[in-house]
């Protein structure tokens, strides 16, 4: 019974701290639960297992295992003769930090980028127009700190770049994975 106890308390130490980290992937830890547990479980497991297990309402259950499909953590399954859907986590998750963050920093660089040039133009406009002193150094600093806001988005979307095309791996080697 001991010896029980230790590997539930280990397990539940893992699948919380799971849990807690998943809101770097913007879901709630009891989302993060559902991951922890898929993670640490050696069979895939139905919806009705999971919410038994984590003693969720099957409408949360529900939600959270669609995020985490959504988000390609987890994954569907075909088992003969189980007729209920199962659900397994994938076991990539380097794959996960790539997609997901590299998507979430092309979306911000970008959206930046964009809001930048455009007030980097009107600013270089208005310098050309009778402003007071005043004015143009204000024009002039605004500038200065779009430049350089610019050219550290400029940096992130070559650092996004090493990650969808996985050349972040000749610079960081991707440690081998071992099958789960």
């Amino acid at each position: 019974m001991k010896g029980e106890k230790q590997l539930d308390t280990a397990r539940d130490r893992v699948v919380e701290s799971i849990a807690k980290n998943m809101s770097l992937y913007g879901v709630a830890p009891s989302i993060g639960m559902i991951y922890g547990t898929l993670y640490l479980s050696d069979e895939p497991m139905t919806l009705d297992h999971l919410k038994d297990e984590l003693q969720m309402s099957k409408t949360s259950m529900s939600t959270g295992v669609r995020t985490l499909m959504d988000l390609t953590f987890i994954e569907k399954v075909w088992k003969k003769g189980e007729r209920k859907d199962l659900f397994q986590f994938k076991d990539d998750w380097y794959q996960n930090f790539l997609d997901f963050f590299a998507g979430q920093l092309r979306k911000g660089s970008q959206l930046n980028l964009e809001a930048m040039a455009k007030s980097k133009e009107e600013l270089e406009n208005a310098l050309q127009e009778n402003l007071s002193n005043d004015e143009k150094e204000r024009a002039k600093f605004y500038l200065e700190r779009i430049n350089y806001a610019m050219e550290y988005y400029e940096w992130l979307e070559k650092v996004v770049d090493l990650f969808e095309s996985k050349e972040i791996f000749d610079v960081i080697e991707e440690r081998e994975k071992a099958k789960i």
